[in-house]
């Protein structure tokens, strides 16, 4: 299925680009999230007629989200948890666990943001993480697991 991009989506285009991808793809995510429309006749003139107008909505976006990684550059978050003798977690530190305590400090992180590339957090100790508020837009955040008996 033939589709246009209405914003920027990781691996697949940037604003404007016409793509094929998969049927399901398309109509179960892309579309109902607002990511794309169908690359129809009538679709292409109401997209270049927007066009401007969504060139700056994405500016704007991208804008608050380098404001936003300003922000957690550098910051620090500590998560405790119950953890035995060995510095093993009962449980786990998950992305919406990370989420909650940067929001907790004022700035307000979507769990589809915090990037763990390794999985999920089981051990006690210091974990850089990365934070993507945008995906042109990266910081690093360390995340500090304290354990408590």
């Amino acid at each position: 299925m033939q589709v246009i991009l209405m914003d920027k989506v990781v691996n697949l285009g940037n604003l404007g680009d016409v793509v094929k991808v998969k049927e399901g793809y398309a109509r179960n995510y892309l579309i109902p999230k607002g990511f794309a429309k169908r690359a129809t006749a009538e679709n292409m003139k109401v997209f270049e007629a927007r066009r401007a107008e969504l060139e700056k909505l994405a500016a704007e976006k991208l804008a608050a989200a380098q404001a936003i990684a300003a922000k957690l550059e550098g910051l620090r978050v500590e998560i405790a948890r119950k953890a035995g003798v060995d510095g093993r977690l009962f449980g786990s530190v998950s992305p919406a666990d990370v989420a909650e305590a940067l929001t907790a400090q004022g700035i307000a992180i979507e769990k589809s943001a915090v990037r763990m590339p390794e999985g999920l957090l089981k051990m006690v100790g210091e974990v850089v993480l990365e934070v993507a508020p945008h995906a042109d837009v990266v910081a690093n955040v360390t995340v500090a697991v304290v354990g408590e008996q």
